[in-house]
């Protein structure tokens, strides 16, 4: 009682120093808090691009391990390798789905392709003559395909790269397409293809597999592809203008029974963590997945979207640290001018038989009761602009995240897709929202971090006053006050 009444009293007696001591800690204060916040902010930022990409894994090849044998300047090596690639065990949908039953996946989604004739449409495609080189006009994918059409059903929204990428942008589309896309024979085409038969929303088109054997579908959507490389190309008609879209229903009706119509698989999985990636590829092999694939991730991706933001982050911490040792070293010399000023007074002190601890103990009370003031002032300023301040650091984040999902929406026809299927959080598109209160920048955590800088300020500062009170002999004291 008898430290904290002097501490007091001398408070009051030296308003002029405290109220300066005040104002550099409120300073600080008002600093940190701001300057916490931003980290807060930057944190959450972080957080947000993260969890804009889901954790996922993919089938390819395990080129590594094909090379192995392979001596480009021996015929028998290429031979072997040529062998090799012909015999890989190439995986099914029953496979995917035998895969896609582990404790580590969360959700998956695929695409399933075959080629297919046409029936009732033609493919688009320009008839070489005299007047024109060999092939051209002769898209990548007519080049690559013997079939006329490549048929590829997606298992869902998610597994619609393409439109998520802006790649293709869905031109037309009838009212309920996205009500019926996914199941039955409902289809989205090309543009070009359509404008090269003649065809619109709601028309009907056949196709047909190598037996003869014909197939139904029903327009739905019509949409056009937007990468520029085409335009720098031979051909006048875009890479996918023979690629018709449906949904993986349509094409296992397609192939059940069929051996004779070859299908391809492309599944991608979310997985829970990229720390389990080994132990489900060794769960996958166990499964009965050839040796010669290997699972990979979008783990770099998802990382590459944050380093913007971790910079953010390092600068505040940094600007923390040297606000911190800039104002600690403030207060020490603060502190070391009033214990010079107050020579006097702990020699009377001392004489009168206050002990040293005592006496360490009045001022740095003294100090703590003006640094708790100054602190509560500071944090309550700070706190208040953060708010600004961090909403202004997220204002460029919030208007490229709403750009981009609109930009979605206007690759899927622009159209409310409705339920789980309309939201594309996953996909790459970070959910960025503005702060609407002052807790949720400035936290409890935030001001346990502030209080926490606060004492450790009050005992750096303090150093002084217990170094010299520990070394001051009130008899000498007094002998030069006389």
């Amino acid at each position: 009682m008898f430290i904290l009444k002097n501490a007091w009293i001398s408070i009051k007696r030296n308003k002029g120093r405290n109220i300066l001591i005040g104002i550099i800690i409120l300073i600080i204060a008002c600093a940190c808090t701001i300057t916490l916040a931003i980290k807060n902010t930057a944190v959450d930022l972080i957080n947000s691009y993260k969890s804009a990409y889901d954790k996922e894994v993919t089938i390819g090849f395990n080129r590594e391990n094909m090379m192995k044998s392979f001596d480009p300047s021996q015929e028998e090596g290429r031979e072997s390798a040529r062998e090799k690639f012909d015999n890989i065990a190439s995986y099914t949908i029953s496979d995917v789905l035998k895969f896609a039953d582990s404790d580590y996946i969360e959700s998956y989604y695929y695409t399933y392709s075959v080629g297919l004739n046409g029936n009732s449409i033609e493919k688009a495609e320009i008839e070489s003559n005299g007047d024109m080189p060999n092939g051209f006009g002769h898209g990548k994918e007519n080049n690559m395909s013997s079939t006329d059409f490549t048929l590829t059903g997606y298992s869902s929204e998610d597994a619609m790269s393409e439109f998520i990428s802006g790649t293709y942008t869905m031109n037309e589309i009838t009212d309920n397409a996205w009500n019926i896309a996914f199941n039955g024979n409902y289809v989205f085409i090309n543009e070009e293809l359509a404008s090269y038969n003649n065809l619109k929303l709601n028309d009907k088109i056949k196709l047909e597999d190598e037996d003869g054997n014909v197939y139904e579908f029903e327009i739905i959507g019509i949409f056009k592809e937007n990468e520029e490389d085409n335009q720098e190309s031979m051909s006048m008609f875009s890479n996918s203008v023979n690629t018709i879209i449906t949904n993986t229903d349509a094409v296992v009706n397609l192939t059940n029974g069929n051996e004779n119509l070859k299908a391809s698989i492309h599944p991608t999985f979310i997985i829970d963590s990229y720390d389990n990636v080994e132990n489900l590829q060794d769960e996958f092999y166990e499964k009965g997945l050839d040796e010669n694939f290997i699972l990979q991730t979008n783990e770099e991706l998802a990382e590459s979207g944050v380093s913007s933001v971790k910079n953010i982050s390092s600068f505040s911490t940094t600007f923390l640290i040297i606000t911190l040792i800039i104002g600690g070293i403030v207060l020490f010399v603060i502190n070391m001018i009033n214990i010079r000023e107050r020579k006097y007074e702990i020699g009377v002190l001392r004489t009168i038989g206050i002990s040293k601890l005592k006496l360490t103990m009045q001022f740095v009370v003294e100090l703590a009761i003006v640094s708790v003031v100054a602190l509560m002032l500071g944090a309550g300023i700070g706190a208040v602009s953060s708010k600004g301040v961090s909403n202004s650091l997220l204002a460029s984040e919030i208007n490229s995240s709403n750009e981009k999902t609109e930009e979605v929406n206007k690759n899927f026809g622009g159209m409310n897709r409705g339920g789980e299927r309309g939201n594309m959080h996953g996909k790459g598109m970070p959910v960025v929202q503005a702060y609407d209160s002052i807790d949720a920048v400035v936290d409890i955590k935030v001001l346990l971090e502030l209080l926490g800088i606060g004492l450790s300020l009050v005992l750096v500062s303090s150093i002084a006053s217990m170094v010299s009170i520990q070394r001051f002999s009130p008899l000498t004291i007094l002998k030069e006050r006389s």
